[in-house]
């Protein structure tokens, strides 16, 4: 079966971990991959692997934290296969340290990547699509953000981190509720993967086992999730962060209004205390961050 055959993705931070995963699982339902990491050597084993197995792939080494980069990537895509139908936004940095021991780099260094990258990509595609769209051309295009159990519940030593994950969930929230007229799909993953990002920030926890037994942090795992997102059979999903880890898929269940007191008028200050702890105690208990 080739579920994304004739369909164009481009994937970024593709050279290597769930990126790669994502590639060579698309390759194998028969998409055209652009394989877009700043290691060009990276990006163009990957690329040549797919080539060798049979599939269709280019290599891009553009930085898609400049809209002018980023147009390259898009410029290039088109060139080889005529459009884009997919947008993987995986690349990513970390930068952990404390909140008060940041440096104003590590901070901007992080959001650069993470943040901005998630913004160019998906904006020039997006102007693109509309346009198709308003044009007569049939659309059915997808955005795929990577957040992280850092962005949905925090994680102490990376507040750079889970703000920009934070940030990418609501800001796929937004891109589902405004390009849905357009026949554009925008989902988030939290994946939970052994990458070059993982093994530096937990070596233990994310080790392969020595046993042979199910390998619940393989990259892999999250693949088939994503080529999914990716297909025409898809369209019915939009504005939804999925969770994903081995075996498991779940549905992040994001903010929404919860526990309400309503007096039908202004609260006086000595009225406040009570009210909240009533509150606190009726409402479910948040997940804890993650390393407290």
């Amino acid at each position: 079966m080739t579920m994304c055959a004739d369909r164009t993705v481009i994937i970024t931070g593709a050279g290597g971990g769930l990126g790669r995963a994502y590639a060579l699982a698309f390759a194998a339902q028969g998409a055209n991959v652009v394989v877009n990491d700043i290691r060009a050597e990276a990006a163009e084993d990957v690329a040549g692997e797919i080539r060798a197995n049979g599939g269709q792939a280019i290599a891009n080494s553009d930085d898609i934290t400049t809209l002018a980069t980023a147009q390259r990537i898009v410029d290039a895509a088109l060139a080889s296969f005529g459009e884009v139908h997919v947008l993987i936004n995986n690349a990513g940095v970390l930068r952990d340290r404390m909140f008060i021991s940041l440096s104003e780099e590590d901070w901007d260094m992080v959001m650069r990547v993470h943040l901005k990258g998630h913004y160019c990509l998906a904006n020039i595609l997006g102007r693109r699509w509309r346009d198709l769209a308003k044009a007569g051309t049939p659309v059915d295009a997808r955005i795929i953000n990577t957040s992280s159990g850092a962005g949905l519940q925090g994680s102490v030593g990376q507040s750079n981190y889970s703000a920009a994950k934070g940030g990418i969930a609501s800001l796929t929230l937004v891109q589902a509720a405004e390009l849905a007229r357009y026949g554009v799909t925008a989902n988030a993953l939290a994946p939970a993967a052994r990458t070059s990002m993982t093994e530096s920030a937990m070596p233990d926890m994310v080790r392969k086992p020595d046993d042979g037994s199910f390998d619940a942090w393989a990259a892999e795992n999250v693949a088939p999730l994503v080529v999914w997102l990716g297909s025409p059979a898809s369209a019915h999903v939009s504005g939804q962060i999925f969770e994903s880890q081995g075996g498991r898929i779940s549905l992040g269940d994001g903010w929404r209004t919860g526990v309400t007191r309503d007096k039908g008028a202004m609260w006086q200050v000595e009225e406040i205390g009570a009210v909240v702890d009533a509150i606190l105690a009726e409402a479910p208990k948040a997940q804890k961050v993650w390393g407290s």
